[in-house]
């Protein structure tokens, strides 16, 4: 399961960029093409958090389809793998979206003194 080693190197990110605040959400971007299980990102959130800033935060992922463009004809298509096959026959495509791993928002606790 990679995904464990992937989301020890999340939490270590998020952890360096709240600079010690205490972080309430983190948002994901996974591309479905990315080979990343959602649900296993989930489950190792909750195991490598603890006794870090991101203890107890809201994991929210959102999921990005996979789009690819023809270099045929030009379409955007709508995939489901890494390959596939466009309207016009061709097979030579480029994929735009699909293969993210972001990490697009972190939400952390400000103290007001």
């Amino acid at each position: 399961m990679h995904e464990l080693g992937i989301t020890q190197n999340i939490v270590a990110i998020v952890t360096e960029n709240a600079k010690g605040a205490k972080v309430q959400r983190v948002l994901l971007q996974i591309g479905k093409l990315s080979a990343i299980m959602p649900d296993a990102i989930r489950f190792c959130f909750d195991i490598c958090t603890q006794g870090t800033v991101l203890e107890g935060a809201i994991l929210e992922i959102i999921e990005i389809p996979g789009l690819a463009k023809c270099r045929q004809c030009g379409a955007e298509i709508s995939v489901d793998k890494p390959f596939g096959i466009c309207s016009c026959g061709s097979v030579q495509l480029d994929l735009i979206t699909g293969e993210e791993l972001k990490i697009k928002e972190i939400e952390i606790e400000e103290l007001c003194v």
